[in-house]
Parts: structure tokens; sequence; C-alpha cells
């Protein structure tokens, strides 16, 4: 069974980190994976950076600009993953846009992708009805979970149109801003959360943007199953480097 399965069987609130691969320095890759999981995150979203990254904050943006010019590239990152599974067991997810993906070629991709341990993948502006005619095939044949974004705008028939060619968790953006700009939840996003919490998918929400301490966690996972956090986490690497992990992560839980 795919490790994103697994863990959402877990009887417990997910806490998901996102950082971009390459930042602050070139090499703090798979470091950083390993203390994230030490401290006791459930799971990990590698950003693949990227030049033009349209639904990212400043804060990220600025990490991925940072990575590229550290001089991250698709290829560098499978080669600092090659060997992640000999020291990390929580589900990893990579994180990033379509087009680089085109270019190392889909299926080339996906292939390296289950070869390195790689178990899921958000692609923000992959459209769902092309994923599903032209792409879950070969996600299917690497074992590869293809996360989806929902905002408070998407219809109730495209919501469940991507709970049916999904297989593990759906991405529930908090808002319809970017990342990052956030300070807490309102009533309108609480009632988004339970909205979609009764709308009963087969597939658990994880919600993203916006969470960034105990309490917009504990919001966010009122209705969901789990939150991610991004913006907050990059902040700290900025501030503190790649050390200090484990005290950031305390913050939240």
């Amino acid at each position: 069974m795919n490790r994103i399965s697994q863990k959402l069987q877990e009887d417990k609130k997910i806490l998901s980190i996102y950082f971009s691969a390459g930042y602050p320095s070139l090499n703090d890759t798979v470091q950083i994976i390993q203390d994230l999981e030490k401290s006791g995150i459930d799971m990990i979203e590698i950003g693949l950076p990227f030049s033009d990254p349209l639904a990212d904050g400043p804060t990220i943006q600025a990490s991925s600009t940072t990575a590229l010019q550290n001089g991250m590239t698709t290829q560098i990152l499978f080669d600092q993953l090659k060997d992640i599974r000999k020291s990390v067991n929580i589900p990893l997810v990579i994180m990033g846009y379509f087009n680089p993906m085109l270019q190392y070629g889909v299926e080339a991709f996906c292939q390296k992708c289950a070869e390195i341990g790689i178990d899921g993948l958000i692609i923000p502006d992959l459209p769902v009805d092309v994923y599903a005619d032209e792409y879950k095939a070969t996600f299917d044949k690497y074992g590869l979970i293809n996360v989806f974004l929902i905002t408070p705008q998407t219809s109730e028939e495209r919501i469940r149109f991507i709970d049916s060619v999904s297989d593990g968790f759906i991405y529930m953006v908090s808002s319809a801003s970017v990342t990052g700009s956030q300070s807490g939840f309102g009533n309108t996003q609480e009632a988004y959360f339970k909205r979609i919490g009764e709308m009963n998918l087969k597939n658990p929400q994880i919600v993203g943007f916006g969470i960034s301490n105990a309490e917009t966690f504990n919001q966010a996972t009122q209705y969901a199953k789990g939150a991610i956090i991004g913006s907050a986490f990059i902040t700290h690497l900025k501030e503190n480097g790649s050390s200090k992990i484990g005290e950031f992560v305390k913050t939240i839980r």
C-alpha cells in the first residue's frame, strides 16, 4: 500500500510540512527531511523550484528563487533523494509545476519518483480532466498518488469529479489567495471547512494555505484530516537555517 494511504488510515491528525528543495542551501534537502521525520512530522511536501510559481506566496516564491540560484534542478533533486528511503519512512510528496515534468518526460519523471520512493505528486497547474484523460494511467502504473487542490470557489460538481479520480487526499486550499497571506481563519473559512467535511467524500481532506501555528492547525483540522504548513516553516528556515527544526514543530503540536 502507498505510504500516503497508510498514513491517512492512522487515528491522528496529519501534520505535513512543505519546503523548497535546495533551500536555504543546495545540499540541505536530505537533512531537512530527516530532521522533520525525527521531529514527528507525518508527511513532507518537497517543493520542486520553478521560475513562475503562480500559486505560491512571496515567502515560498523567494525560497524557490534562491533554490534555483543555488543550482537546484529536477535531476539534482532526484540525485539528492536517491538513497532517502534508507533513512526516512514517512510519506514524501513532490509539489511542483507541470512544465519541468513535461521537459523531463512525464513517464520518466514518474518512473524516477517510484524508484527513489516518492509517494505522490501535487501539480497545481495540471487540470484534473487532462490528468484523468492523459496521465492517470501512467501515475497508476508507478504507484503514485496525484493530489488535487480545491478552493472555496470550486463547484460541488468539480469537487466530486476530483474525488472520483483521486486515491489519496484532497488538498483543501483555505482561501482563493496565494500561500502565506493569512494570519488565522474566520467564519467564512470555517463554514467552508465544515461544508466540505459534510460532503462525505471518499478521500480525506488536508488543509493548506494560512496554517502557521497551533491555533490555525487546530482550526483547520476540526473538520479535516490534517493540515500543511509551508510559508511559516520557510520563514523559520530563513531565520534559523536548517537547525532548530524540532523547536518549530513543537510550536504546532
